[in-house]
């Protein structure tokens, strides 16, 4: 158990079987009354953020949440396939576990929350920008820079994102796993 005096961001706690992430805290004391605590929590899970208020002091069921570095191996009919990059142990998730999936390739890392009470997988999370190969596009012309203008372009994971005109196949970018945005060119062909 613990208090409301060790919350922090990225702090887990349990409430109603459910595993909760402080996203963000704000300690308030009024004129009148007693001091309250109010939260922004993110469930672990699901991703779904919800705003919470604590009375001062309140007790809570802390819960141990673990990231742990992993490399994405397949796709198949029972989910996504994963590898410990530590021991090499294999496990298998389903897709709706896993948010940015559109943009996870064949031997990409990832990050996968586990509670260490219980060695359950709870969630699986891409970094925020990935970098992928642009694998069809339509050819881009001299002089396409200036515009602003973007076109689609499929990239290696299957995912398709809008990009400057400049973009040709073979060309690897940034992408925004959040948003599915183009950040830049990483490098042509």
């Amino acid at each position: 158990m613990a208090d409301t005096t060790r919350f922090r961001n990225g702090f887990t706690m349990e409430i109603g079987k459910e595993l909760w992430q402080i996203v963000k805290f704000q300690h308030v004391k009024p004129g009148k009354g007693g001091a309250f605590v109010r939260t922004t929590l993110k469930n672990v899970k699901t991703g779904r953020v919800v705003d919470k208020t604590f009375r001062a002091g309140e007790k809570v069921t802390e819960a141990r949440v673990e990231r742990r570095k992993h490399q994405f191996l397949y796709k198949d009919s029972l989910g996504l396939h994963f590898m410990n990059t530590e021991d090499y142990a294999q496990f298998t998730m389903s897709a709706d576990q896993v948010h940015g999936r559109a943009f996870l390739s064949e031997g990409g890392m990832i990050d996968i929350l586990f509670n260490a009470d219980t060695e359950v997988a709870l969630r699986a999370e891409l970094p925020r920008s990935v970098e992928l190969t642009v694998v069809r596009a339509d050819p881009g012309l001299k002089g396409d820079t200036a515009t602003g203008a973007t076109k689609p372009a499929t990239l290696e994971s299957g995912a398709v994102v809008n990009v400057p005109l400049f973009i040709s196949e073979g060309d690897v970018i940034r992408v925004n796993t959040d948003t599915g945005d183009y950040i830049t060119r990483v490098s042509t062909q």
